[in-house]
């Protein structure tokens, strides 16, 4: 790997570590819905417009289907489940949760592309489960107990990780032909007007105070437009294969940014679930 593409790799670990930050500013105060459209309409907008800057033709309408569906699947309705979850849960969980993308995308292609499950696949998922496991069902001795929606909010996180599964299911079935960075910009615009009908019955709850701001233009243009395209440029560069290797380094960055800028503590129930959970995924992604 040329160290243009490592320094890449892990920017954007860097960057989508920092969007659980982001997220648990946001969520509280936008609420999920508002946290979602704004998300996906400003990566949207940002995206159209370098579009327009650079020359690149998406084609709207000739690939409109494809920008509903993955619209949908790897963004409306995992964004609005981690928006919701954000309010419950702290960001660095969210982040290790997360890590449980490519087992979900294990499960989902063997369901739906006759990729095999191995036993090397199999295990990699069994140690994703008893990590999330670990992490919902303990808490420290004589410890405070849970939010009564931890449990349901850890759900909310792995219903987002299975969304992104389907997603690349459909990706790889139905839109292998269409450009990358025109599915990433398509599907946020698309997003976002799949999230229109949501947004009269969620209302935000808070002000819109600088922080707020700053965590909303982060969230859009950074953790989103920005990310895609390094992610879309990795994949070109290195192969899909390869660039999903930054799953590996999202949970510790994600941690870190937690720890820095919310004060979020680290237990051990969340090293050591996030250890098994990162374990599982090397192995799932591992060679066969």
């Amino acid at each position: 790997m040329r160290s243009a593409d490592l320094a890449r790799l892990v920017a954007l670990a860097a960057i989508w570590g920092a969007s659980f930050v982001f997220l648990r500013v946001l969520a509280p105060v936008l609420g999920a819905a508002w946290t979602a459209e704004s998300r996906v309409l400003i990566a949207g907008l940002a995206l159209a417009a370098w579009f327009r800057l650079t020359g690149f033709a998406p084609g709207w309408r000739r690939n409109a289907k494809v920008f509903v569906v993955v619209g949908l699947l790897n963004s409306a309705l995992p964004f609005v489940l981690y928006g919701w979850a954000a309010q419950h849960l702290p960001a660095a969980v969210m982040a290790v949760v997360n890590a449980c993308t490519p087992l979900s995308g294990a499960v989902c292609a063997a369901i739906w592309l006759g990729e095999p499950l191995t036993r090397t696949r199999l295990g990699g998922i069994g140690c994703g489960i008893a990590g999330v496991a670990w992490l919902s069902f303990s808490r420290p001795a004589g410890g405070p107990l849970p939010d009564p929606q931890l449990l349901p909010a850890i759900a909310a996180c792995l219903l987002a990780t299975l969304c992104y599964g389907l997603a690349g299911v459909y990706l790889k079935r139905c839109a292998s032909a269409v450009a990358p960075l025109a599915i990433a910009g398509g599907s946020q615009l698309a997003a976002a007007l799949w999230l229109l009908p949501l947004l009269p019955f969620a209302a935000p709850v808070g002000a819109l105070t600088s922080p707020v701001l700053a965590s909303l233009l982060g969230l859009g243009l950074i953790c989103s437009a920005l990310a895609y395209g390094l992610y879309y440029r990795l994949i070109a560069d290195l192969g899909p294969t390869r660039t999903l290797t930054v799953t590996f380094l999202i949970p510790p960055f994600g941690v870190a940014w937690s720890a820095l800028l919310l004060g979020e503590p680290l237990s051990p129930a969340l090293a050591g679930s996030g250890v098994l959970i990162v374990a599982g995924t090397v192995l799932v992604l591992r060679r066969q």
